[in-house]
């Protein structure tokens, strides 16, 4: 049940570490309820919200009930980027009661980070409504689940950055200097690659700003500058370049950021600091 077609290839992705994490919670069988729960035990429960937020990861909780047994039967209440209340139904569970238990932490785990995500997604995006802005992940996220933390920021209304070191240059402050100026690294970058991929550059004054617009780039940073330079920054782009604010960006500073009037402010907040999305599994009697 993948509602956005930029992620309808990644279970094929993300499938091996789905089966990595139930390998690694289960390991040679689960202890608990192999001894407590007959084989022919038929189950069933319902997924609740224990909070208010934004759901995401349906289709993940659904790939780990159906590598562990293709009885259990889900039906889902809701779709990725529902808003939920506590105590909202999220989805229905059935099946043989052992494997619905040995998966169920796994299911919630992915569940509940990658909710938590999409809701402080949502709030970032709620903070500058009625703003050109698009709020953008980065590459702060859990090694290993980059492709879920940046799934969960989409389904949050977010933007995608970009997805690893391999689909876009990022020539940064250390590459600037290794180089020997923002141009040289440009041209470095240029020459060397072939397959011609985006190019953004990080200034983080108004003078690297001046020069990095003469360089016909696909976007710029202004890294860590004042809400007054980036206005100052946004009159000189002149909408000739994307301009996308970093640095100390949070939920309270935000909007501020919004209104000096860049394209895109990215915020390593929505995977590093995110705080799950409390969710339960409840087992009818």
């Amino acid at each position: 049940m993948i509602q956005n077609k930029q992620f309808s290839n990644i279970l094929s992705k993300i499938e091996p570490i789905i089966q990595l994490a139930l390998d690694e919670d289960i390991g040679t069988g689960d202890l608990t309820s192999q001894a407590i729960l007959s084989p022919d035990l038929i189950s069933s429960g319902r997924f609740v919200a224990k909070a208010d937020g934004v759901i995401a990861g349906l289709a993940v909780m659904e790939q780990v009930f159906a590598l562990l047994d293709d009885r259990i039967s889900i039906q889902t209440k809701l779709h990725d980027g529902d808003l939920v209340t506590t105590g909202t139904t999220i989805a229905t569970i059935s099946g043989p009661g052992q494997p619905i238990l040995s998966g169920e932490r796994v299911a919630l785990n992915f569940m509940q980070r990658m909710s938590g995500i999409a809701t402080m997604t949502h709030q970032f995006m709620s903070a500058v409504a009625g703003t050109k802005a698009v709020i953008l992940d980065t590459r702060k996220t859990a090694p290993g689940l980059r492709h879920f933390d940046k799934w969960a920021v989409h389904i949050g209304g977010g933007g995608n950055h970009r997805i690893g070191l391999y689909d876009m240059a990022l020539i940064k402050e250390n590459h600037i200097r290794a180089a020997g100026g923002i141009t040289a690294a440009v041209e470095r970058v240029r020459r060397f690659d072939t397959e011609n991929r985006p190019i953004e550059v990080e200034v983080t004054n108004l003078t690297e700003l001046d020069e990095a617009l003469g360089l016909n780039l696909d976007r710029i940073m202004l890294d860590n500058m004042s809400l007054t330079d980036m206005t100052t920054a946004v009159t000189r782009a002149a909408g000739r370049v994307p301009l996308e604010a970093s640095g100390n960006v949070t939920l309270a500073t935000v909007a501020a950021i919004a209104q000096t009037g860049v394209d895109f402010i990215s915020s390593g907040a929505l995977t590093h600091s995110v705080t799950a999305l409390d969710i339960s599994l409840l087992f009818d009697q």
